[in-house]
This record gives C-alpha cells, structure tokens and sequence, in this order.
C-alpha cells in the first residue's frame, strides 16, 4: 500500500470510529438527560464545568457554548478546584464533572467536597458506574467502545462523545430559553458572524459616496460621476425617483454599440428597473440579493427615496462573504 492511500484508509477508519460512536449516543440517552438540562434551566446559579486533563480541554469548550447561547458558565479546572478554586462555586450553581473513568484521583478528591456545598453534580461519563457516577445526581452516558487510536489509549473518540454531549445540553437549553438570533447577535457583536446578525444596510451605505446623474446627463458627465464616486454605478434620479442605473457594464456597452456617443444621455444607456433594498434590511440579505440576480451593485432606497449603494465588496471588506 502506498504511503498516501495507507494515511487516507487511517484518517477514513478514525472517522468512521467517531461517526460510529457518536451516532450511538442516541441509544445511551435516557429521561435523566432530560431531567439534568430541565435542572439546569430552573437553577437561579450558573453552570460550572469541570474536569481534569483533555476532559478539562472539552469542558472548557462547553463553557464557551453556554455562555454564547445563554446559559452562563465558568470553567474550573478539577486540579486547580482542589487547591483553593472551590471559592469560585457559589450558592446555586450547578456542577458538571467530566470524566471518561469517573475515577481519576482529582475527581475522587473534588466530588465529595462539591457535595458537601450541597451542589447538584451532573456527571459527563463513560463509565456510570464509577465513583464519580455514584455520587452524582445526574449522568449522562458517554461510553464509547473504544478510542480512535490503535492502541486504545490517546483519548479521542471519548473527548468527541463529551462534546457532543456538552452540544446537545447547550442546545437543548438554547430551545427553552427561546434564544433568537438577536439574542445571539447581542452575545457576538464581533466578527463576520455578528455582524451577519446585526449589520443593516444603512451601515454599508453610510460609509459610501453617493452617485447619481439625471436623466439628460450627459455621457461624459455620467463616466465622470461613476468615476469619482468608485461604485461602478451611478443611479439615474428623476423627480426624486430612482428610474435607472447605469453601470460600468453600461458604459462598455454603449461604447461598443456607438461611434459616436456624444450625444447620448443618461436615459440612453441606463437600464431600467434597478434591483434595490431598503435601508432597514440586514446586509445579509442584501448579499443574497446580489448573489441570487449575480450581480455587483444593489440600489438602497429609504422607502421610495434614493439612499445609497450597497456594493459586493462593502460585504467581503466588512467579511460577510
């Protein structure tokens, strides 16, 4: 077998592994899942997760998914929580413990001082039997047959069961707390991903020159305002009123037709009918439109008033494409 087939039949294997894996965790969910995330949504605390080794690396990503979908979390790291960080649990909080044996000494130390706080202890576990499913008040199964690797051993297919679990609770709560697409723009307010939820047209147009002829403009005059105004497009305004547009494809056009184009106006090369947005619409959907017309310009208007130009590459500088 050639080196390059030999990685790909491996990676294949490993996938299929997880995939098996994962896909049986549906048989290993039972009324107590339902009950723990029914626990957590009730609690007036916040969730505290935590774990020791990789278990602690997926316990820390779960924090992440809470806390962007609306159920706060704090990561405590199970080594840490035994040498003073037990101060961060306070009253109401509901524990988490992740764990693929349940039986690590850091969780065999941490456990029973958690209880004695008398915190409510989730346990994220392959093995439900063990200390640590004992002595919670909840376990969610996270066995898996065996790991991805070939010696049984590196954690892989367990830490992927974990998260997968940590998912389908977060998940789970987003759903009961009605948690919209505003919420979820208000917790990401950076990046592509919030500005695709908060982003309007009106913030793209602002920043934009705005180019417009009449419809006896000359066609110099009308190269000159597409020119200076660096959309590639100029509307054609009316009686206050958007009647066309003439873009950059326009004026090729009209060069290519004509010998003779000085005499031509506005309304001899505009084309009619402009596709156009409202202000108010997310910049999101001004993408679609131009993708769904394929084409690069989008004429915003305020009601019916001409406001301004949203351009393709407004959207890929602000990283929405």
């Amino acid at each position: 077998m050639k080196l390059e087939e030999k990685i790909l039949s491996i990676a294949k294997e490993t996938i299929s592994i997880e995939a098996e894996a994962i896909a049986n965790l549906k048989n290993l969910l039972t009324p107590e899942f339902a009950e723990a995330v029914q626990y957590i949504y009730n609690s007036k605390g916040r969730v505290i997760i935590t774990g020791i080794g990789k278990s602690a690396i997926i316990a820390s990503k779960i924090v992440a998914t809470l806390n962007s979908t609306g159920t706060p979390a704090v990561f405590m790291h199970a080594a840490d929580a035994i040498h003073g960080d037990l101060g961060s649990i306070l009253e109401d909080d509901v524990v988490i413990c992740i764990s693929k044996s349940g039986n690590t000494p850091e969780i065999k130390v941490l456990v029973p001082l958690i209880k004695n706080f008398k915190n409510k202890i989730i346990a994220i576990t392959g093995n439900k039997d063990s200390f640590l499913g004992q002595q919670s008040d909840f376990i969610l199964n996270a066995y898996v047959e065996k790991e991805a690797c070939p010696h049984n051993l590196a954690p892989t297919t367990s830490t992927t069961a974990q998260l997968v679990l940590g998912d389908a609770l977060a998940i789970c709560l987003l759903d009961l707390r009605g948690f919209s697409t505003k919420d979820f723009a208000k917790y990401h307010p950076g990046g592509a991903l919030g500005k695709k939820l908060y982003l309007r047209v009106s913030d793209i147009t602002i920043q934009n020159q705005k180019p417009q002829v009449s419809p006896d403009t000359n066609v110099r005059d009308v190269i000159v305002e597409i020119s200076e105004k660096m959309l590639g497009v100029t509307a054609v305004i009316e009686n206050e009123t958007v009647i066309g547009i003439v873009t950059d494809g326009d004026i090729r056009r009209m060069l290519r037709n004509n010998d003779e184009f000085k005499h031509l106006t506005a309304v001899d090369i505009m084309s009619k009918n402009p596709k156009t947005i409202q202000q108010d619409a997310m910049a999101i959907d001004a993408l679609d439109k131009l993708e769904e017309h394929k084409i690069s310009q989008l004429i915003a208007l305020d009601n019916k008033q001409y406001a301004g130009v949203v351009h393709i590459h407004n959207l890929i500088r602000e990283g929405i494409l």
